[in-house]
């Protein structure tokens, strides 16, 4: 029998039940009586037993079915045992894990570790508490199944191959490009363009609904990158030495698939960083006056377009002082400047390469990698990363990305013989500048805009474009870059549009500055620019 196709599913639902495990025993850390959660880990164990034993993976079977036996124990004593018990329940999680990815990257799962074996096989230390004589305990009684339909619980589902969703994307997206190209057909036609133009208003609107449906298809809940996260802080917390409970807000929210899992490992880091670098020892929170547990907030909401999310702590903050001396030591800043910049700029400089104030480099983090990595990825999706800290009251790190990658509200830019699109959400607002009131000091330009210097750069220059005879006015699109106003000179504005966004042809991945191409409705391409990438 080819099992090929049925270890898809095994994968997919064991990792399913690896979120509810690890919910659980997170759930089980803060009270060890909860029968709810006991009862969990005991039937997903069960679970992950049975379907790894029909398909013949033994080594997964054993260690699922020791657990079992464990969680039977537990729950016949309903409660669990002293940390050591707990932190043996996340070994045998891990170990199960692991060997679930053996199977995703090699076809087999690993061997099982025999010390956890002998370990899961020793005798529970979940014994329950000493009654006393005058007073019975509470009686627990454990939910019943449900019956019939419960409101409560998420709707039914069905699991779609991420690649039948592009392809049906894609498809939409013709269908808007064909669209605006029989659109301006139709306008071009002034005998037909009454009749054709209403059809149109009518299609725009089906084709509009047909977008947000293709759109719905291919988001997935916040959820799926962020509830793995506590159990990540535990884990830190654990080799660090420090107590940390972490609350998320806002997981229902939904971005596109391929943004959200390009979002998974800049997370991951700067929770990291939050535990390892922020988070106080519990005996030095006391003495500070804070509570020996520290905490961290994850919160996600939706801003128009966008999703902001801020991973915030109350630990040490940041030493800016520090980080200065390393910025001018390194020098990222001239130590002239050094004592000029304002609080906010020098945090800012922790996303430079290379640039860390760990005292000491441990295995979790410290060698000067990683803040420079989050903001790369996540300009790269076209979002920004924002960073405040406050010395002795924490850190606040915030991500904002698009909610959607294929569908896009653009300006359209014309530079010489070519119209570029640049994404509308970028722009702050567009200024008509007299040509002659640019200031030129060799390569560089700048302009005075409301008694600020701003940063001039030539859109053309920079995308190989030679421009046409300058004219009096100058088009300057405002715009933010690392903090920074900078604006771009382009010859005219042509409106906006909502645009799908393909991806560079593979010629011209290599080229600097080139975010993804549409087609025009007169069938001409149309490179959409990030304006990240060209300052």
């Amino acid at each position: 029998m080819d099992l090929a196709k049925y270890r898809t599913i095994f994968i997919e639902e064991s990792t399913e039940h690896f979120a509810e495990m690890s919910r659980a025993l997170l759930e089980l850390e803060k009270d060890p009586r909860s029968a709810e959660a006991i009862d969990t880990v005991f039937r997903m164990a069960h679970s992950i037993k049975g379907m790894a034993a029909s398909l013949g993976y033994d080594q997964i079977t054993a260690v699922a079915h020791k657990l079992e036996d464990r969680m039977q124990v537990i729950r016949e004593a309903g409660v669990v045992g002293p940390p050591e018990e707990l932190s043996l329940l996340f070994r045998g999680l891990t170990a199960l894990e692991g060997m679930v990815d053996s199977v995703k990257d090699d076809g087999e799962p690993g061997p099982a570790d025999p010390a956890l074996l002998a370990a899961l096989d020793e005798p529970a230390l979940a014994t329950p508490a000493p009654v006393s004589t005058r007073e019975a305990p509470p009686t627990r009684e454990r939910p019943a199944p449900p019956s019939g339909f419960d409101a409560s619980r998420p709707p039914p589902t069905v699991r779609v191959n991420t690649a039948t969703l592009d392809r049906f994307l894609s498809t939409v997206g013709e269908v808007i490009l064909s669209t605006s190209q029989v659109r301006t057909s139709a306008e071009a036609d002034t005998h037909q363009g009454g009749g054709v133009s209403e059809g149109l208003d009518r299609m725009d609107r089906v084709v509009g609904e047909l977008q947000r449906r293709a759109l719905e298809l291919r988001t997935t809940p916040l959820s799926r990158i962020l509830d793995p996260l506590p159990r990540t802080a535990r884990d830190v917390a654990e080799r660090a030495g420090v107590r940390v409970e972490v609350e998320i807000r806002g997981s229902e929210l939904e971005l596109d698939r391929s943004i959200l899992d390009a979002l998974s490992d800049p997370l991951v880091h700067l929770l990291r960083n939050a535990v390892d670098h922020g988070i106080e020892r519990p005996e030095d929170r006391e003495s500070g006056g804070k509570p020996p547990v520290g905490r961290i907030q994850i919160e996600a909401r939706r801003e128009k377009d966008s999703i902001r999310i801020t991973i915030s702590d109350d630990g040490s903050g940041i030493d800016l002082d520090a980080v200065r001396e390393r910025a001018t030591a390194a020098g990222v800043v001239h130590p002239d400047l050094a004592d000029d910049l304002a609080p906010s700029q020098i945090a800012a400089l922790v996303f430079e390469p290379g640039l860390s104030t760990a005292r000491e480099i441990s295995e979790i983090s410290g060698r000067g990698v990683g803040m420079d990595a989050v903001r790369a990825a996540l300009e790269s999706l076209g979002g920004s990363v924002e960073i405040a800290t406050e010395r002795g009251r924490g850190t606040a790190t915030t991500l904002v990305v698009p909610i959607a990658a294929a569908v896009q509200r653009v300006l359209l830019l014309g530079v010489g013989a070519e119209t570029v699109a640049f994404p509308i959400a970028k722009v702050e607002r567009i200024e008509e500048c007299p040509t002659e009131s640019i200031e030129r000091s060799g390569a560089d330009a700048f302009a005075l805009l409301e008694d600020e210097l701003v940063p001039v750069l030539d859109l053309g220059d920079h995308i190989a474009q030679r421009a046409g005879s300058a004219g009096d006015l100058t088009h300057l699109v405002l715009t933010e870059v690392r903090g920074e106003r900078v604006a771009f000179s382009a010859e005219r504005v042509s409106g906006q549009q909502q645009i799908y966004v393909k991806p560079v042809p593979e010629l011209l991945r290599g080229a600097r500055g080139l975010a993804g191409l549409t087609i025009l409705g007169d069938g001409r391409p149309m490179f959409l620019v990030d304006p990240n990438q060209i300052a």
